[in-house]
């Protein structure tokens, strides 16, 4: 036998592909022999540690391509593999018929085929058993051709011959794949991004865990289950940056979260100011009952006042003249903020340390982690780090916020990231777009790239946002939150629609990375809110849209609109997307309707259901009209709904 071409695999089984409790695998691969025996695969899986295989039969699809699935149910580390075997019980069967259908005698090879039937009687049922026995005298004593089909031909025999396979000259695939089984956030979920310390309602007050709470109901009613927080560390003085990365400050300036640490602790002490570690667990316990998770930021690194640069100078970079080397990626220079030195000699000591910090804060019971750019680390230090976590904490998620060249992305995905930063940012036109989802969604790298939209953080602020207008913002965030299953924003900024940038950047000008900001809701219009919470209400209501790789384009005849489908697998939901993605002029087009792959007859109608809007429409045939207005709302959502009477009153419509 042999067996090749296995899909999924991964850089030749090195890496495991990802699935979510529930999901299937489904697996294929080039299975043949020689000659014209009759072959007989089987996908054999198990939870890793369990000794025993379970079997999935694989059916043949066409060209020795051969297909199975199995569905994983728990969450953690599932194995799988290949086996394949030659058929004589099968092969003898089909030769027989054969010769009956050319007129040949066949009651020779009848009973040259009864050891393989006395074989099957070893592993089967005794009333199975019985039932083999009793055909085998009837095969032995009878002698009319037509007859002898007629016994080989019972229904009953070929069941237990299927069930119940002769595995002979069985073959192995050689290894044994991975799966990496995450909790369902790990493929669906809604991030809002904010600084705890400007969440107080006090003008010039820093913000504290207990004024976050006051916010968690209108969080939660926005519809996000993931409230993200930048660090929440103490922040060192050394080299402070002020107001929009100034090299001084001015009395008061905050400094930037990320410069972690000074003489009250590091990476597993809270910000004096923000409050107390029972206030962090009363914020999380709170969260819980809105339906919130907290995350938070796992940044190694370290200001110049950190602890560590005393008790352990052996883990950071000396240069020349005895100072402490910097971060930097020239021209961009981080002078409040010193790296450390994965290449020292003490490596496994700072390894062990990073451990601890994170094993910290998950006992805390914070379980979903933004990583701060993990691809200036090793590669094999965050397959170790995260392998160890998820041994004993698998339901621990890690976004790997990555904006650097693309396989480098991809690397860290394979080693272990849950979810990934993207270039989604970036990609504004039709083509862009098209070019790119189908790239995540459509190639390998659906296996193991979760991709996370954003369409604004606290370090990028997007042309696009900036002279795009309100319209823009609303665009991007049906984009992003429709493209992918998973997405964030930085959500203050986004809500009050502001897009003013750091000259000729894509910085937000007046940073809250620098300062304390004082968000008021009165800015934020509350049609806006209805709209934002409308779209994660419709995000949870549809299963099509809690997924990513059931994404595929459509044609429509106008390049400034984007048109796709999302649908469930048993089709019971079926989503139909059209989005214009010009901010500032009406768009119109025919948009092609899918109708075979929706089970839809071209002369049937149907409802087309505008989620969004509100509005309905009975259409029939495979084009239909769609005309967007930015200003008033620039996309439809429409949901599908199939006529099963004749009545055309929407209430027929499923």
């Amino acid at each position: 036998m042999v067996i090749e071409h296995v899909q999924p695999e991964i850089d030749g089984g090195y890496f495991p592909i990802k699935r979510i409790i529930g999901e299937k695998v489904k697996v294929t691969a080039d299975i043949f022999a020689d000659g014209h025996d009759q072959i007989r695969a089987a996908l054999l899986f198990r939870k890793q540690g369990k000794e025993k295989w379970q079997f999935s039969p694989m059916s043949f699809v066409g060209n020795d391509r051969w297909s199975g699935e199995f569905t994983v149910e728990e969450i953690g580390i599932y194995e799988y593999t290949i086996e394949g075997w030659v058929d004589h019980l099968m092969t003898w069967l089909k030769d027989i018929q054969k010769r009956f259908q050319a007129q040949e005698k066949i009651k020779v090879d009848i009973l040259s085929g009864i050891p393989l039937l006395e074989r099957l009687t070893q592993q089967i049922t005794l009333k199975g058993e019985k039932y083999i026995s009793q055909l085998i005298s009837r095969l032995k004593e009878e002698e009319h051709p037509e007859k002898l089909m007629a016994i080989l031909q019972d229904k009953l025999l070929i069941v237990i011959i299927e069930e119940n396979p002769l595995k002979n000259h069985k073959t192995r695939y050689p290894k044994e794949l991975k799966v990496i089984v995450d909790r369902k956030k790990a493929l669906f979920s809604a991030w809002y991004e904010l600084f705890p310390r400007s969440c107080s309602p006090e003008i010039n007050q820093q913000g504290t865990f207990l004024d976050c709470e006051k916010i968690l109901p209108d969080i939660a009613n926005l519809g996000f289950d993931i409230l993200y927080f930048p660090p929440i560390h103490p922040i060192g003085m050394t080299h402070r940056k002020g107001k929009n990365n100034a090299i001084t400050t001015q009395k008061g300036d905050p400094g930037s979260p990320w410069a972690i640490g000074d003489e009250t602790g590091g990476h597993m002490a809270i910000h004096p100011q923000l409050g107390s570690l029972n206030d962090l667990h009363r914020l999380i316990k709170k969260a819980k009952e809105y339906g919130i998770e907290i995350a938070l930021d796992l940044a190694f690194q370290c200001s110049r006042d950190h602890p560590y640069i005393k008790t352990h100078p052996e883990w950071f970079r000396w240069r020349a003249d005895g100072t402490i080397q910097y971060a930097e990626n020239p021209p961009k220079k981080y002078e409040d903020i010193v790296p450390f030195d994965f290449e020292t000699g003490h490596w496994q000591e700072l390894w062990q340390e990073l451990k601890k910090i994170t094993l910290y804060w998950v006992e805390q019971g914070i379980k979903i982690f933004r990583v701060d750019n993990p691809h200036t680390k090793p590669f094999l230090f965050w397959e170790w780090l995260i392998g160890q976590v998820k041994e004993k904490y698998p339901e621990v998620i890690f976004l790997s916020e990555s904006f650097t060249r693309p396989k480098v992305m991809y690397r860290l995905a394979k080693i272990g990231f849950t979810q990934s930063y993207n270039y989604f940012t970036w990609r504004n036109t039709k083509y862009e777009l098209t070019e790119y989802l189908n790239e995540l969604t459509n190639t390998g790298v659906r296996e193991y790239f979760r991709p996370n939209f954003w369409p604004n953080t606290p370090d990028i602020l997007s042309e696009y946002l900036q002279l795009g207008g309100q319209s823009a913002f609303f665009i991007r965030f049906i984009l992003a939150a429709t493209l992918s299953s998973n997405y964030g924003i930085y959500g203050p900024p986004y809500e009050r629609f502001i897009n003013q940038a750091v000259s000729g950047k894509e910085e937000y000008l007046n940073s809250e990375k620098y300062e304390i900001k004082q968000w008021e809701n009165k800015d934020i219009k509350e049609s806006t809110r209805d709209f934002i919470s409308r779209i994660n209400q419709i995000r949870r209501e549809n299963p099509a849209l809690q997924m990513t790789n059931n994404l595929k384009f459509y044609h429509v005849d106008n390049d400034n609109l984007l048109y796709f489908g999302k649908f469930s697998e048993d089709l019971s939901d079926i989503i139909l997307i059209v989005i214009n993605l010009d901010p500032h002029y009406i768009q119109s087009g025919w948009v092609q309707v899918p109708l075979s792959e929706m089970g839809i007859k071209p002369d049937q109608p149907f409802l087309a259901q505008d989620l969004l809007g509100g509005d309905q429409y009975i259409w029939q045939g495979e084009y239909n009209y769609v005309e967007l207005n930015p200003n008033i709302l620039p996309a439809h959502i429409l949901k599908i709904k199939k006529k099963l009477k004749k009545e055309t009153d929407f209430d027929y419509f499923i």
